[in-house]
């Protein structure tokens, strides 16, 4: 490969963003496409890079107990990008890590557009990329246009999968009643830069909650056109009135379940709660907790001012609803994140099937690096499958089944069991501590070998 050429990285999302700032950390020039705002998509609102579409959060920052923080620790020893500007921008959350979505993605604009090696072009792919573009990084994420989904979708030979992820409204702070609502983190738990009481958590009794659910089932939907009547939605992202509908129980051992918390008027927990999270650094904005939703807008206000203490909540944005794409990567992918049928083409971030902010970012991070190594004739083994990076690699690269695959976030189910450890089985408390102490010492390994192999 011509060592003077750039790599083009289609994208500007998370994992774009982060593939760009590997390719560039690596010496490498790099071009990073973005279409917007040449052409917007259904879910953006602003031009920046890296633009948080729906949660504000990157969920828990626990490496030694959680996976995704697990991940976490794992991107931050290798450089990411990602997790700089979102270290910087954190917000209080608890054990979780969420941060300013606009000063986040602010940040990340600015550190690759002052980045020399990065060149950023406002502009649509509107098909395959040009054959003298010898190494290209797709990282177009849920919302692809439709003419490279198209080229891409030709191209394979396969039909496109796709989901739906739906989007949760965002409260004014200041329209919510403290006389009914208060302040407490689940079992009164603290994480960097909270206290112990960083969401704010809205009471439901029996009666209450019977009559939200029934306000759910029967509240006048979003209307489907055709070619999405039959996309099967993401487990992991269940819009509210989906789960509503599986059984009345259904959201109260879900995302309004009580555990952990005590309701100061009354000392004891209540039937059922509602939570919700800051969204900005000033603290004026709060989102709804696992409340995504596909209910109609004006419903939306109605349904959601039933909840104690959000009788009079303004919203700053309300639920909606996209259609997520996503390849059949173990189908269609090497170990290396190539497209089999077109080496030149990588892929990164959701379009491969990994679930979430920080799992795309991270996919992102290695086809970054993947295509840094070819760049320099070098080739780069992927991470051990100890590892988060490498197991969810492993997963999307075959792991899954192709006949089934659906997009996976990354868990402590998807490494290799501890009895492949010397000692033998860990006690349940002793297991996830294990598994993540194993993993950044492999992942330690991987990447000294691969920095002295580029030496």
């Amino acid at each position: 490969m011509n060592a003077t050429r750039p790599v083009h990285v289609i994208g500007g999302g998370l994992a774009g963003s982060e593939a760009a700032w590997q390719l560039a950390r690596a010496g490498v020039p790099v071009i990073l496409h973005e279409m917007r705002p040449v052409r917007g998509t259904e879910a953006h609102v602003t031009d920046a890079l890296a633009e948080l579409v729906c949660s504000n959060s990157f969920r828990s920052d626990d490496a030694a107990n959680n996976a995704v923080g697990l991940l976490h620790e794992e991107m931050r020893r290798l450089g990411s990008l990602i997790m700089t500007m979102a270290d910087a921008h954190r917000l209080p959350a608890g054990g979780a890590l969420a941060v300013d979505r606009e000063g986040f993605a602010r940040a990340v604009t600015a550190r690759l557009a002052a980045e020399p090696l990065v060149e950023i072009r406002r502009e649509e792919i509107a098909g395959l990329p040009p054959e003298d573009w010898d190494s290209v990084i797709i990282a177009t994420g849920p919302l692809t246009s439709p003419a490279l989904a198209e080229a891409v979708q030709a191209l394979t030979g396969t039909e496109a999968l796709a989901f739906f992820d739906a989007i949760a409204p965002i409260v004014y702070k200041e329209s919510i009643d403290f006389s009914v609502a208060w302040f407490q983190s689940r079992y009164d738990k603290t994480g960097p830069g909270g206290d112990g009481a960083d969401y704010i958590n809205c009471p439901l009794d029996r009666d209450r909650y019977e009559a939200f659910i029934a306000a759910l089932l029967s509240g006048e939907k979003t209307v489907f056109k055709d070619w999405e009547a039959a996309t099967p939605y993401f487990e992991g992202c269940l819009p509210i009135e989906v789960m509503a509908a599986r059984g009345p129980d259904t959201l109260r051992y879900g995302p309004m379940k009580p555990v952990g918390l005590t309701d100061p008027r009354t000392g004891r927990r209540p039937y059922a709660v509602v939570q919700l999270r800051q969204d900005n650094a000033l603290g004026t904005l709060y989102n709804m907790v696992g409340f995504q939703t596909k209910l109609k807008y004006g419903e939306q206000v109605r349904i959601f001012r039933m909840i104690p203490g959000l009788e009079r909540a303004e919203f700053a944005r309300l639920g909606g609803l996209h259609r997520n794409t996503f390849l059949n990567s173990p189908q269609l992918l090497d170990s290396a994140l190539r497209l089999k049928a077109m080496p030149r083409l990588r892929f990164a971030g959701q379009i491969t099937g990994v679930e979430g902010y920080v799992e795309s970012a991270a996919i992102g991070l290695l086809a970054g690096r993947f295509a840094a190594a070819e760049h320099r004739g070098r080739t780069l083994a992927p991470p051990p499958p100890t590892t988060a990076h490498g197991a969810l690699l492993a997963h999307i690269t075959g792991g899954a089944d192709a006949r089934t695959f659906q997009p996976m976030n990354i868990n402590f189910g998807l490494l290799p069991p501890l009895e492949a450890m010397p000692g033998g089985r860990k006690g349940r408390k002793e297991r996830k501590p294990a598994l993540s102490a194993r993993a950044l010492a492999d992942l330690d390994a991987w990447r000294s070998a691969a920095e002295n192999a580029a030496e």
